[in-house]
């Protein structure tokens, strides 16, 4: 079970990006995750007439270490380490500090 998923909500731990937050949009690998609005740089992309491609420079989001980001705890406003928890027969994740479900509705 993976800590952290496509969908979460992360706060910047280090970097250029520090405390800012973004939502998941996949996983790269293992280590890396693509945040929205996170790590954007400026790429220089050639145009491509047979699809219609405009060239120029763009901006474009990479990808960041996953051990850069921690999950966002709603509670205590801060990011959190994740813990797994057996409840019910189910496995689910659960913020360290106060013990609440991940993605549960308070």
């Amino acid at each position: 079970m993976h800590n952290i998923r496509k969908g979460d909500e992360v706060i910047v731990l280090s970097g250029r990006d520090r405390s800012r937050r973004g939502t998941v949009l996949r996983r790269i690998d293992a280590d890396h995750v693509l945040v929205e609005g996170i790590n954007m740089v400026k790429k220089h992309a050639r145009g491509n007439p047979m699809t219609g491609e405009p060239g120029g420079i763009i901006d474009k989001t990479m990808p960041i270490h996953i051990s850069n980001v921690a999950l966002y705890n709603p509670a205590t406003g801060k990011g959190d380490r994740v813990g797994v928890k057996v409840v019910d027969g189910v496995k689910v994740r659960i913020f360290r500090s106060n013990g609440a479900v991940v993605g549960a509705k308070a």
